[in-house]
């Protein structure tokens, strides 16, 4: 029910088929922010040889998203709650990652856009959208994309650089504008969990985007050791960086197509309503946020695609209070909210992840 479902499922079947040929386990370690956590488990659920431990925001996804996740009763899936905001999340699943005993030792995997795999999945989604689009005369188009984590218009500007003719690679965030605010002003600065906002956009209540990196390292001309200092070094002592005065950010815009802006509450609820008055369709907030950035950046002559988040029953509230009326919802979720749910609660802490998987896994062995 999410964009991350295509790229999703043929992750998990790869893991299954490639698992079984080396006679391997592998526990895989996530986090979210609404939708990878479903999407990943969906598509692992069952699976042989794999489980799954999804940490997310306690309290600070859609109801309809939690039920998604909390109510699957699958031996080989396990949701982790944490009392904090995603960047805690992401923050230990990057710490138990760089901790490669505890790694090796427990087989531990990533699902979330930090697997190179997701992207190369998600390049796809970009080709077919020009051919879409190329099928109606367009010679080049441009790409609006909501964006927390980076991941998904990370993939476009990958495409971009294989010869993809995309115009613009437009990035649009909600009221956490950390990303647009680079993109502006070539500051990158993380807020803190106090400041990282609680939107009716939950999937981009994100201050820390994990493939920035990326980009950077191709803005930087690929200079591992300049791009390793500003993640490291600046990033984790001070907060923040600043490429307001490089030449190369400067150059950006022209040279890798990027545009970006922010979108509100207020914004996302007025553009619902108009993209279901104009064309009887109903949209969920983050393509809100996509459609309402986009219109910022287009022109007459500009064929511009919005990249769609997910589908709207996933945010009802929203929906709500945008047309009056509930969002249609795929009858197999009927009831899911009032289902059976399992979680386990844990404090914004590494150690606590770690000795929860550990028990996990000797459990079952």
């Amino acid at each position: 029910m999410a964009f991350k479902d295509m790229a999703m499922q043929l992750l998990g079947n790869l893991l299954e088929y490639e698992l079984a040929r080396r006679q391997e386990n592998l526990n895989i370690l996530g986090a979210t922010s609404g939708d990878t956590g479903s999407a990943a488990e969906y598509a692992m659920r069952g699976k042989k040889g794999v489980r799954v431990f999804m940490l997310s925001p306690r309290g600070r996804m859609s109801a309809f998203q939690q039920a998604q996740m909390f109510s699957l009763q699958d031996h080989n899936i396990h949701n982790i709650a944490i009392d904090g905001v995603f960047d805690d999340c992401q923050d230990i699943v990057k710490r138990v990652a760089s901790d490669l005993e505890f790694k090796q030792q427990y087989k531990i995997g990533a699902v979330n856009s930090i697997n190179w795999a997701r992207l190369l999945a998600q390049v796809v989604y970009y080709f077919s959208g020009y051919l879409q689009a190329s099928e109606r005369g367009a010679t080049s188009v441009s790409f609006a994309v909501p964006s927390g984590n980076f991941g998904n218009i990370c993939a476009g500007h990958v495409a971009r650089m294989m010869g993809l003719p995309v115009s613009n690679l437009v990035l649009a965030t909600n009221e956490n504008d950390v990303l647009d605010e680079f993109f502006r002003t070539g500051a990158y600065r993380v807020r803190s969990r106090a400041d990282t906002l609680e939107t009716s956009s939950p999937s981009m209540d994100i201050s820390k985007a994990s493939n920035l990196e990326r980009f950077v390292f191709d803005l930087l001309g690929r200079d591992a050791r300049r791009t390793k200092s500003l993640f490291d070094d600046q990033l984790r002592e001070r907060g923040t960086f600043d490429l307001s005065g490089d030449h190369r950010f400067e150059e950006a815009a022209i040279r890798f197509g990027f545009r970006s802006g922010k979108s509100t509450h207020a914004d996302r609820l007025a553009t619902i309503r108009d993209i279901w008055e104009r064309y009887n369709t109903v949209i969920d907030p983050h393509t809100a946020d996509g459609v309402t950035v986009a219109r910022m950046h287009t022109s007459p002559e500009m064929l511009m695609i919005v990249l769609e988040t997910a589908l709207p029953v996933k945010f009802a509230a929203t929906i709500r209070e945008a047309l009056g009326r509930e969002p249609d919802r795929l009858q197999r979720f009927d009831g899911i909210e009032d289902l059976p749910r399992r979680a386990k609660v844990l404090p914004p802490d590494t150690q606590a992840v770690k000795d929860y998987i550990a028990d996990i896994v000797h459990d079952a062995n």
